[in-house]
């Protein structure tokens, strides 16, 4: 812990030390309060004072007593740290973390739940863009029992302000990108970018979060225990004062996210599948050189990629069935019940052939790629369905049977 040594005459009890180690939440502090809102900044000196004034205006009225707010500052070059503990004496409320070993804004955010004592931990943004009155609403969600109650742009009421054609692509690019890689995860709200949200400690208490970048929502999402969702509308607002953070990089950070958090949540099962994806992709690639290639029997593209991949479908299976789901192919049992399998398997396969073979003539013979490489690409592109609908329909658990109820014996009359 480092402690930070506060502006003459400022509070003690404003100055929070700043936590080291795992991005863990603990579920619970002495004594709990109802809310912990942090605010994360860097370079808002201009926006602070405007912002803890409406907040303040928001929550004293329904949690009198019982909320904080603590600004969680990267060690700001315009001294918002500064600004904030010398406002921490006018609003009783404010705590003011002080970071200088650390950087950025998802980790703020954990940092200063970190040091929270609600049972409620929420966000917002710094730079007034998010209305603060949208607090009230979410509260209120939670209240009625929601896990997790999101400030959305595209939920009922909600929009923004004045974005131009290509900001307003740039958002929507962003959202489908993250439904196509992560879609169980990005796919529960309409606004998985929000940085403004409230969440149950109870739902990321103990929990080892790891986000990258600035949307702290997804690493949420994707690591809680989150039943049930709220979505309030807003409008977003346009800066007032201070300058934009968002850079080509962070762009670049959240597909790391996004693909970081789709390893984490792959099932166990899915590396050996792989593992047997890749022995198929060598039988797969020797079979097509044999079947397809004029220097050797030259039979062309789409028949040699047929047969090449129908005997990498054998392979997999004869070792997804031995190996990858070999616990559940034994509850399953084998004879007639393996072959039910195996033709599960071959359509599932078969239907992702078909598309294996669209992209291969596609890359081939349109955009002029090499055939082995546009072969490769095929292959990883149609992985995952093979892997979800497998383990949904070939390998999928035997439903328990309930036992049928033994009718009891009709009573005989007592004998008189």
């Amino acid at each position: 812990m480092r402690v930070v040594r506060p502006p003459v005459g400022t509070r003690l009890a404003a100055v929070v030390e700043v936590p080291r180690g795992p991005l863990r939440v603990d579920p619970g502090r002495e004594p709990p309060i109802r809310l912990s809102l942090i605010v994360p900044t860097y370079n808002e000196s201009r926006n602070l004072e405007e912002l803890l004034r409406q907040l303040t205006a928001v929550l004293e009225p329904r949690l009198s007593g019982e909320y904080e707010i603590v600004v969680v500052d990267d060690d700001s070059p315009d001294g918002t740290w500064a600004v904030a503990m010398r406002l921490a004496e006018r609003w009783s409320a404010v705590r003011v973390m002080r970071r200088r070993s650390e950087k950025g804004l998802s980790t703020a955010v954990i940092r200063g739940w970190q040091v929270a004592r609600g049972e409620v931990l929420a966000v917002i943004d710094a730079d007034l863009q998010h209305p603060p009155e949208v607090l009230a609403r979410l509260w209120e969600a939670v209240k009625a029992g929601a896990d997790l109650a999101v400030a959305s742009r595209r939920a009922e009421g909600g929009g923004v302000s004045d974005w131009s054609a290509l900001r307003r692509a740039l958002s929507r690019g962003a959202q489908l990108l993250g439904l196509l890689v992560l879609p169980s995860v990005v796919g529960r709200v309409s606004d998985p970018m929000s940085g403004c949200f409230m969440i149950r400690r109870s739902a990321i208490a103990g929990v080892e979060l790891s986000p990258l970048g600035y949307k702290i929502l997804i690493e949420v999402l994707g690591r809680g225990r989150i039943r049930t969702i709220c979505e309030v509308g807003y409008v977003f607002r346009e800066r007032l004062a201070g300058e934009s953070k968002v850079t080509a990089r962070l762009y670049a950070d959240y597909l790391r996210h996004l693909i970081r958090l789709r390893l984490a949540t792959l099932p166990a099962r899915f590396p050996r599948f792989a593992a047997v994806g890749l022995s198929g992709v060598g039988v797969d690639m020797a079979l097509l050189f044999l079947f397809a290639d004029p220097r050797a029997l030259g039979w062309g593209l789409t028949q040699g990629k047929i047969l090449a991949a129908e005997a990498a479908i054998i392979n997999n299976f004869i070792w997804n069935d031995s190996w990858t789901f070999r616990d559940v192919a034994r509850q399953l049992g084998g004879g007639a019940a393996r072959l039910k399998r195996f033709a599960r398997f071959n359509l599932i396969c078969a239907m992702g052939l078909a598309l294996s073979v669209l992209l291969l003539a596609l890359q081939v013979d349109v955009l002029g790629v090499n055939r082995y490489f546009a072969n490769a690409v095929a292959i990883a592109l149609v992985t995952a369905w093979n892997f979800w609908m497998n383990e949904a329909f070939s390998w999928a658990p035997p439903v328990a049977r309930r036992a049928a109820p033994v009718p009891l014996a009709p009573r005989r009359a007592a004998v008189p």
